[in-house]
């Protein structure tokens, strides 16, 4: 029952059901219609400036930034970092948190809104794709290395939970990127195809390779793709995963709701998992190497797996950290969990 528990709950916040349901695409379309709204989850730090940016990726998808800069700056170059994540939120939310605290510490830093989602641009809306989300952290890459201010040699960058996986990916392809580290990493390629701790069988995932078909010819009659059922209900029954229960209690409460986050208030396109079912994006995490690596993951979570795998595919340097009693979720927020003293080590280390 455990095992179909998880499956369950991964096709719920990952894959989206495949049904479309007209109720919830006005949701999303308000949501949509909202994302002016100057709404923070984090308060700004009085030593840190913040300014909206556009930048476009390699597909000519518009993408829309914080960035982040000390206020006591001085005129020396700025080493940089670029940040996205969690799978499914937006920049004012956990990558603006980690955005505003890092710039305390010194560096220029953006976080942005993935392509398709949020703010930022292309067609159609709540779509998530391995390759572009890999290119948009390159884009802001570009967009760091352009700026007078910073030193475009000294450009690292940080994944949060599912953007974690596709931080190494773009590691992997862009040499340009000196140093990376992920927190509560998800491999949303491995994830989707495979299902928690790799539990969907053959049969299951077929079928579930059939039933994307059908959508499809559903949505080519229709001329638009369909949207599934929001990611989390409005509320919780009690019998769910207690790994969705932290997730809830972070999306859904005014601890991180944010009304342009799929996660709180919207859900993703039911085809979306037609990207990932086919391309696992972390075969070449090796190719880091010489460049160094930080995984950041919680004794308790639910996600640890993914951060130890890739551990043990990795090559040197490379180095985990496991937070004693974190779960999953604390490391979205949780100023007192989240290491930033040893992010900050780290990154002033590799980025010089």
């Amino acid at each position: 029952m455990k095992k179909i528990a998880l499956i369950v709950a991964v096709i719920i916040l990952s894959l989206g059901h495949l049904t479309a349901q007209t109720k919830q695409k006005s949701s999303n379309k308000n949501s949509y219609k909202m994302n002016n709204i100057e709404k923070y989850t984090f308060k700004l730090c009085d030593k840190v400036t913040r300014e909206k940016v556009t930048f476009k990726n390699r597909y000519g998808i518009t993408l829309s930034g914080d960035l982040y800069l000390p206020k006591n700056a001085g005129t020396e170059k700025l080493a940089a970092l670029a940040i996205s994540g969690p799978f499914g939120a937006v920049k004012q939310q956990s990558s603006g948190l980690y955005a505003n605290e890092m710039a305390e510490r010194g560096f220029a830093v953006v976080a942005f809104d993935p392509s398709y989602t949020a703010e930022s641009g292309g067609e159609p809306r709540n779509l998530a794709s391995p390759e572009i989300n890999t290119e948009d952290f390159s884009a802001a890459v570009d967009f760091l290395g352009l700026q007078k201010n910073i030193d475009r040699n000294k450009i690292g960058i940080i994944g949060i939970c599912g953007f974690g996986g596709f931080a190494l990916n773009a590691t992997a392809v862009d040499k340009r990127v000196k140093a990376v580290a992920t927190t509560s990493l998800y491999d949303m390629t491995r994830v989707m195809s495979k299902g928690y701790n790799d539990s969907v069988t053959p049969e299951q995932r077929t079928k579930t390779l059939e039933n994307l078909g059908q959508q499809r010819w559903k949505d080519a009659g229709n001329g638009k793709p369909a949207d599934g059922p929001r990611n989390l209900p409005e509320s919780l029954k009690g019998d769910e995963p207690q790994f969705v229960k932290e997730y809830f209690d972070y999306y859904r409460t005014p601890r991180g709701f944010h009304p342009n986050s799929l996660n709180s208030n919207g859900a993703w396109l039911v085809t979306n998992p037609l990207s990932f079912m086919n391309m696992p994006i972390l075969m070449y995490v090796k190719e880091i190497s010489p460049r160094p690596m930080l995984l950041i993951v919680g004794e308790n979570a639910h996600s640890r797996y993914f951060s130890e795998d890739i551990y043990k595919s990795a090559s040197e340097p490379k180095e985990i950290l496991i937070i004693p009693n974190g779960v999953h979720v604390d490391f979205y927020d949780k100023v007192d969990i989240i290491p930033f003293d040893k992010l900050e080590t780290f990154f002033k280390q590799y980025l010089k």
